[in-house]
């Protein structure tokens, strides 16, 4: 066990730390700013009371990422608690008041009693930088459904036909409405004209859109009002989703570039329905090192897919999901399960087979995106790619 425990409780632009001794009693408590002179100091004057400190913090990212990037420069243990379980934690201390004098402390009396905590252990700088990558693109697809919607909104408001007919998550449609956008404007080009038009911009599929566009501008011979104004709208709203999809083009080849850099890269990507942004997801939420979960089992636990008892009384066997587990890791685990049903056989045919036992659909894709965490680990455990398994004859 350590000698002292130091809790930090994080803040924006200024940390409270407080240490504490093996009886609970406080024998540091500063409000520091998250500067890094200052936390090089306050690193110090902790050292300077023990050498053999255990840190303790309520926030693993954002405004934590300075002060953990230093007390890892310096071989410090670092333990994580979240900010739920620091709120329930504070309800059974003295007092109602909230400080961050008291979160601190509370924060480091949990490490101090509690043997359940995990420590910190930083990715690799192919992960870190993957972590980034994906969460920017991430935002920025969040960005371009919300602008979508939006361009859907303002569209029918004047031209309700043309947004019942287009498909506005391809690149054509939007494409169209940066040039038309009103019934009139349509009908005055025509359907020939559109095509060209579309044509020059190398439109897939132009003569089907041009004649969809029409048919719907022929349904509506009625200008709306405001029609000027919001067909300048759309135009702008329709050129904001294309620079999104440059972006998020630009994104996925630094994403791929990045992730053929890792030294798991082809072993994760030889498995069926995991390409290199799901990949890259499954790197940045791991960290890219198997050994700091130890099992499968504890991998499965991370990603959400190893569900847990609550019993209690009579009732017993009842599995739920967790509620603590990482959100992106289930996404990137489950999309891949989804993928592989369309190009491996031996994920289709499990997937089939929960069907049969009376899983619904999402039961079974969960039940196969645990079956290939199995896989997954095994993989990367021992360096090898995926490859099916041969047919087991029976021995005359």
């Amino acid at each position: 066990m350590p000698e002292i425990w130091a809790g930090v409780d994080i803040g924006k632009t200024h940390h409270h730390a407080v240490v504490i001794n093996a009886h609970g009693e406080r024998l540091l408590s500063r409000r520091v700013r998250n500067d890094e002179s200052e936390l090089l100091e306050l690193i110090g004057d902790v050292l300077d009371i023990s050498r053999d400190v255990l840190w303790a913090v309520d926030l693993n990212h954002g405004g934590a990422a300075l002060l953990i990037g230093l007390l890892v420069d310096h071989g410090q243990p670092v333990a994580y608690l979240t900010g739920l379980a620091v709120h329930r934690a504070a309800g059974t201390y003295r007092g109602e008041g909230k400080t961050d004098a008291k979160d601190a402390f509370v924060i480091a009396d949990q490490a101090r009693v509690r043997r359940d905590l995990g420590l910190l252990r930083p990715g690799d700088e192919i992960a870190v930088d993957l972590r980034t990558l994906t969460t920017r693109r991430l935002d920025l697809v969040f960005d371009r459904t919300r602008q979508i919607n939006r361009l859907r909104a303002q569209l029918l408001e004047i031209f309700p036909a043309l947004e019942r007919a287009l498909d506005l998550t391809n690149q054509g449609p939007i494409l169209l409405l940066t040039g038309y956008q009103t019934p009139a404007a349509i009908r005055r080009a025509g359907a020939r004209r559109v095509e060209t038009w579309l044509k020059n911009r190398k439109v897939r599929s132009a003569a089907a859109l041009a004649k969809t566009v029409v048919e719907a501008a022929q349904a509506q011979h009625t200008a709306l009002p405001g029609e000027k104004l919001a067909a300048a709208m759309v135009v702008r709203l329709a050129k904001g989703v294309m620079a999104l999809d440059e972006e998020i083009a630009e994104l996925d080849a630094l994403i791929e570039a990045r992730f053929r850099e890792h030294p798991h890269a082809e072993v994760i990507s030889s498995m069926p329905g995991m390409g290199p942004k799901l990949g890259a997801e499954f790197l940045a939420a791991t960290g890219g090192d198997m050994d700091v979960f130890g099992s499968s089992d504890r991998l499965a636990g991370f990603a959400g897919l190893a569900p847990q008892p609550r019993d209690s009384g009579r009732v017993s066997g009842n599995l739920r999901r967790p509620r603590r587990y990482h959100r992106g890791l289930l996404r990137s685990m489950y999309l891949s399960a989804m993928v592989s049903l369309r190009c491996c056989p031996a994920s289709k045919a499990y997937y089939d087979r929960k069907r049969r036992e009376g899983k619904g659909h999402k039961q079974a894709v969960l039940a196969l995106a645990r079956r290939r965490v199995n896989v997954l680990w095994a993989m990367i455990r021992d360096g090898e790619c995926y490859h099916a398994s041969p047919p087991v004859t029976a021995v005359a």
